[in-house]
């Protein structure tokens, strides 16, 4: 055994927060710790674990602890603030077991890399003299804005109309997270991302998928103040770089993605002819929006493939029958294939981060639809700053217009500003592709953070 531990750079423990788009960053990332020498063993809870789909990887170890609903998670819980004081109370227990564990059977962890939003696992780690290494799955630029409410130097209620913060572009009062700019909504949520700071002093590095250049102003801003490594995009080797070989997905799903169907019916449609519409995995449209939606598409006469989870289907209005010459609804789809498809002409998109960087890679044009949380401030970002799509601007009732997502889809598909989007779509996509290739600057800062992990476990040992 002791022979086999010395095989490797160092043992880091991945912990996400149990969610799909967390998980999937981390993940990637945890793969190219592999590439350099690092054992990685994956922590998710017991009730994410049973739900996976696909779990596709061989080299990455697996473990669970408990976040106190084994059975159902956060779906069995009373609500997500109940949720958040249970996963709280438990996780930390629970991962101490595991630690104790693994060191026992004479595989003890050198490090734990976690999701910011979880900062009691770097208290578990420091309590057994671990490294510890903080991993934001969210852009710089919001968790600037949450840290900026974290240190009371963005007071709230919100109360003027505009906001200066150090790294950022000047921002609307509306540009902000929903949890300011809807004060007191969500507040579990809104719990959770302020207190991603609560100790990240102690943390002898923060990760963050994201790479320089696309938040360059935030990015050195939180150099001066944190131990920050941009080591991102994290999406799978084969769509940037291509240096890890066969690696086609993130590797888990909690889904099940009807890939065969969608492709097949992509397959038959005209280059760039087609609207991929989807919210990911977590919020949803209210009735009436997704009526307003429903008709949208279908106005604007495109093509399209809308991902409408079972939960959701209800909301879809009666009369919307008959989409088989225009449309394709499925419950979930194999995302980066039809990013990456030849007959795409647009992602309509709900803004999550995973969502934007996948966009950014892939050299797709967006039209911006933000539901909540950080999302809105991506669509800020999306359309003034990085100039790779449009907004579908909400009316004073916060629904966006059948007539706007008509318009915005004109916009992209036939209109010269869409050249424009797309030469823009263009130039991140090669951007971020170099950031990753060997040499790039995420890809030295993965380098050094290993070097770094390397040094720092041989001199505790």
């Amino acid at each position: 055994m002791e022979k086999e531990r010395k095989s490797y750079v160092a043992h880091c423990l991945v912990l996400p927060y149990p969610a799909q788009g967390h998980i999937n960053p981390m993940l990637q990332f945890s793969k190219r710790l592999v590439q350099r020498g690092v054992k990685v063993t994956l922590v998710t809870v017991v009730s994410n674990w049973k739900t996976m789909n696909n779990k596709n990887f061989t080299s990455i170890e697996v473990e669970s602890i408990s976040d106190g609903y084994d059975d159902g998670g956060l779906a069995a819980a009373e609500s997500l603030e109940v949720y958040k004081d249970t996963f709280w109370r438990v996780g930390p227990q629970t991962l101490t077991e595991l630690v104790h564990s693994l060191a026992a059977s004479g595989n003890p962890a050198n490090c734990v890399i976690y999701d910011a939003f979880l900062p009691w696992a770097l208290d578990v780690a420091k309590k057994f003299g671990l490294l510890g290494a903080a991993f934001f799955t969210q852009s710089c630029s919001t968790n600037n804005i949450y840290r900026h409410v974290y240190k009371k130097l963005l007071e709230l209620p919100l109360s003027q109309t505009e906001y200066f913060i150090p790294g950022l572009p000047k921002l609307a009062a509306g540009d902000l997270p929903s949890f300011l700019n809807k004060y007191g909504s969500y507040p579990g949520y809104f719990d959770i991302v302020v207190n991603q700071f609560a100790n990240i002093d102690k943390a002898d590095w923060v990760l963050a998928n994201t790479f320089d250049e696309l938040e360059q102003g935030v990015v050195d801003w939180l150099l001066k103040i944190w131990p920050l490594k941009t080591i991102g995009p994290c999406l799978p080797s084969m769509f940037l770089d291509k240096r890890l070989q066969g690696d086609k997905d993130y590797g888990v799903s909690m889904y099940n993605p009807n890939s065969e169907a969608c492709i097949k019916w992509l397959d038959d449609k005209p280059k760039k002819s087609v609207v991929y519409v989807s919210f990911g995995s977590m919020a949803g449209l209210s009735e009436e929006q997704t009526e307003e939606l429903a008709w949208g598409l279908r106005d604007s006469g495109s093509y399209f493939i809308w991902v409408v989870r079972d939960s959701e289907k209800g909301k879809l209005p009666k009369e919307f029958v008959d989409t088989s010459e225009k449309g394709l609804i499925l419950t979930w789809c194999p995302q980066l294939l039809v990013l990456t498809h030849e007959a795409l002409g647009c992602f309509l998109t709900h803004c999550g981060w995973n969502s934007t960087l996948e966009a950014v890679c892939l050299g797709v044009p967006l039209i911006a639809m933000p539901l909540w949380t950080d999302q809105i401030t991506n669509a800020k970002l999306i359309e003034d700053e990085w100039k790779i799509g449009v907004k579908a601007v909400a009316d004073e009732k916060d629904i966006v217009r059948r007539q706007t997502i008509k318009q915005c889809i004109r916009e992209i598909l036939e209109n010269g500003k869409g050249n424009e989007i797309k030469n823009n779509g263009i130039k991140w996509k090669n951007l971020a592709k170099n950031y990753v290739d060997e040499g790039g600057n995420s890809d030295k800062n993965i380098a050094e953070f290993v070097a770094a992990l390397a040094h720092r476990c041989t001199a505790l040992n």
